[in-house]
């Protein structure tokens, strides 16, 4: 379980600084702090205030319910956690905008390898729940690839450096409650990832 965590954390850690940190002139310097700040602070307002953690909790125990698993008590915790972990990933991102955008798959077929990995080495540790984090990703990446289609015209390379910058710092996020309990609402952060996009078209540093 440990060992899963750390590897979440340095997953998150690899796609922040790979977006934030830049050599310019043999001079390391870092873009996209205050976007992330600002981004992070507004979308967790809206994601509290639409209790986006207790909405997908309550999914998870319904699921947990229609699938025979009522008596596993860590049901719910392992379905959270594993959809959180491969749904919000600079990958699910982009590979979803690239489906729609350039009708590339490429990037998703990808990350449909490394999802299963992932989630055979959860289930281990956390239990069946991680298996059910298929119908979250089926969603959330379907509801991308429709709607890059639909904003094609006006989706920009910062706005994609952006999201996977904060989705990098959400994995983190995840990381962090894997070895650690339970210490931040993913899914309240959520939100964030929109207000990434938007302020992509500000003069935001």
């Amino acid at each position: 379980m440990a060992a899963n965590a750390l590897a979440v954390l340095f997953l998150g850690i690899a796609g922040v600084m790979a977006r934030m940190l830049a050599v310019s002139d043999k001079t390391l310097s870092a873009s996209g702090t205050m976007m992330m700040v600002i981004s992070l602070a507004l979308g967790a307002v809206i994601g509290e205030l639409l209790d986006l953690e207790g909405k997908f909790e309550r999914f998870g125990e319904w699921l947990k319910k229609k699938t025979g698993n009522a008596r596993d008590q860590n049901f719910v915790n392992a379905f959270v956690t594993a959809s959180l972990t491969v749904c919000i990933g600079a990958m699910a991102v982009i590979g979803s905008i690239q489906d729609g955008m350039y009708n590339d798959h490429s990037v998703l077929f990808a990350k449909a390898v490394m999802d299963f990995i992932i989630i055979l080495v959860m289930s281990a540790s956390l239990g069946r729940g991680c298996a059910f984090s298929a119908i979250p990703v089926a969603i959330i990446q379907g509801g991308i690839t429709v709607l890059a289609r639909l904003l094609k015209p006006i989706m920009t390379d910062a706005a994609m450096t952006n999201l996977s910058l904060v989705g990098s710092v959400l994995i983190f996020a995840v990381g962090v409650n894997l070895l650690w309990g339970k210490k931040i609402r993913v899914a309240n952060l959520l939100p964030a990832l929109i207000f990434a996009v938007a302020m992509a078209f500000l003069p935001v540093p």
